[in-house]
């Protein structure tokens, strides 16, 4: 398949009368990336026979006649129109004849006659959104682009000196040339006179060297029009590596963005880490000073729960004591442990745990009411003797008639309350 810049054939027929079923598109895109060749591939149905002016146009859509399109390619005429392979065909699309805009466009297959023969659906030439696809560039692909760059513009300036030598090369063929009209100007001028004065019939020398110049003439004329085709492909070469270059520099622009905004993500991130590695140890040092804390308060609870355990057996065996003395001084008869004797027993109805009897049985029925009067305390329960029990009611009254500080237990008679309000107050400031 060959490009041509031959026009290619087209018709002003409207759109209604093409048909569009006879090649069918397929593998059609969605967007084509500017800067890429873009591959159509195509496949003929089995009654369209494909001819040598055939051709396939992209078309920007709502085109109404082939004469609108684009830029197109020539098809290739399969060899066997039998074979499977010959249905399945491709054109390819350079990258400097596809359009630069984002317009909706359309591939179509033209045939020789000017009708459309197959439409593709509709497509776009646009870069891939960050959405599409997200490109992560490492150091070895920029060192690798800016390579590429590097290559780029030595060919650049490769190609440029050539076209300098090429415009030189011209400009000296040019010179010689008019230097070698000049030369036969002078040279057959008086062989010309000469020839006109014997008038001699026949072809002279003069005329073969002019038919010879003529030739030479029309060699370096081809040859020069071979060398401005050159310079000009040249040229339009060097104008599409530019547009390459600059597309390449402006994505190496951008991935150099895009890696500078990780970077900035990764060590934004990487402060954070540190923060909550900070925190972490923080709650840590806590938590492990908490864990002693409790421990020390459950070692002194523990203290405190056996100096309570052993207070109150030491207050158990005081009250026990204490009942045993009251019981064993007489003091309270419902406990003691035998029964006072009574006139017709003597002494066979003492208590048979004392041998030899209680000698204080005379003295129980006769001066211990007498001496020791028993009563019992309303709150507790415990039995106390009168001169107890009267000092007991007096410190309670006592306490009644003095006014006691709520914060440092400090006493105050009842008659000094003012004094007593203004030394609590003093306590809140």
């Amino acid at each position: 398949m060959e490009e041509t810049v031959e026009d290619p054939p087209t018709s002003a027929v409207l759109l209604d009368h093409c048909h569009f079923s006879q090649v069918i598109f397929n593998s059609v895109e969605k967007f084509y990336v500017p800067g890429g060749d873009v591959t159509c591939y195509y496949t003929l149905t089995q009654h369209f026979i494909p001819r040598r002016k055939d051709w396939i146009g992209i078309f920007r859509v709502g085109w109404k006649t082939t004469r609108e399109y684009y830029t197109f390619m020539w098809v290739t005429l399969p060899i066997d129109l039998n074979s499977e392979s010959a249905k399945q065909q491709e054109v390819q699309f350079k990258a400097y004849y596809l359009p630069k805009d984002d317009e909706y466009y359309q591939f179509c297959y033209v045939d020789q006659d000017g009708v459309v023969r197959g439409a593709s659906i509709p497509f776009q030439f646009r870069p891939e959104n960050e959405e599409d696809i997200l490109v992560v560039t490492t150091q070895g692909e920029v060192e690798e682009i800016e390579q590429h760059n590097k290559e780029l513009r030595k060919e650049n300036q490769e190609l440029k000196d050539s076209c300098v030598g090429l415009q030189q090369q011209n400009s000296d063929m040019q010179a010689e040339l008019h230097k070698k009209e000049v030369w036969l100007l002078v040279k057959h001028e008086p062989e010309n006179k000469q020839t006109n004065r014997k008038h001699e019939p026949g072809p002279q020398r003069s005329e073969l060297d002019g038919v010879s110049y003529t030739a030479q003439l029309s060699t370096q004329e081809k040859e020069m029009e071979k060398l401005v085709q050159g310079d000009q492909d040249k040229t339009e070469q060097l104008e599409h590596l530019r547009k390459e270059n600059s597309q390449l520099l402006l994505t190496l622009a951008q991935q150099r963005e895009h890696q500078k905004k990780l970077e900035q993500t990764v060590e934004e991130m990487k402060q954070e880490a540190a923060a909550a590695k900070k925190k972490q140890q923080q709650l840590t040092d806590e938590n492990l000073g908490l864990s002693e804390t409790l421990n020390e308060n459950k070692i002194v609870c523990n203290v405190l729960q056996r100096e309570k355990e052993r207070l109150e057996r030491e207050n158990d065996l005081l009250k026990r004591e204490n009942s045993r003395l009251l019981s064993y001084m007489g003091l309270d008869f419902d406990s003691l442990p035998y029964q006072a004797p009574t006139s017709d027993q003597g002494g066979a109805g003492q208590n048979p745990g004392l041998v030899y009897g209680n000698p204080y049985s005379g003295i129980q029925e006769s001066s211990a009411p007498g001496l020791l009067a028993i009563k019992r305390c309303p709150t507790c329960k415990s039995d106390f003797t009168d001169d107890i029990f009267d000092h007991t009611l007096e410190q309670q009254r006592m306490q009644t008639l003095c006014l006691n500080c709520p914060i440092c237990d400090k006493s105050f008679p009842a008659t000094e309350k003012q004094i007593f309000e203004d030394h609590v107050f003093c306590h809140t400031l």
